[in-house]
């Protein structure tokens, strides 16, 4: 069974930093691209940053271009560096790993608010 789990959400002030975290089991997520989307309320789904397989390609959103950082690392990991965080960030994070088939996480919670 494929399971996609993100973490490291929480509530953090304005300027603050969160590393979220994506994970999988059940299928070998370095070798499928990772994504991260998000839905703030009211809103639709959006990307926010992806990775290729590789970690050779790179993709950010005007955003969060120079403040957010994707990476990953040689087993079952994906993370997204959030810094200078706003209000406007605040949203459902979720990660989406993918190659052909796509698997998407039930998200983590972000609130960016003082």
């Amino acid at each position: 069974q494929v399971q996609v789990v993100e973490s490291g959400g929480g509530l953090v002030q304005p300027g603050g930093s969160l590393r979220l975290s994506c994970t999988a089991s059940g299928l070998t997520l370095y070798a499928r691209g990772v994504a991260w989307f998000r839905q703030a309320p009211g809103k639709e789904r959006e990307a926010v940053s992806a990775i290729s397989q590789s970690a050779g390609s790179k993709y950010y959103a005007d955003s969060v271009k120079g403040r957010f950082t994707i990476s990953r690392d040689l087993g079952k990991n994906a993370y997204l560096r959030m810094n200078s965080l706003e209000p406007d960030d605040t949203a459902v994070y979720f990660c989406y790993a993918h190659r052909g088939v796509g698997y998407w996480g039930q998200g983590t919670q972000v609130t960016v608010s003082s």
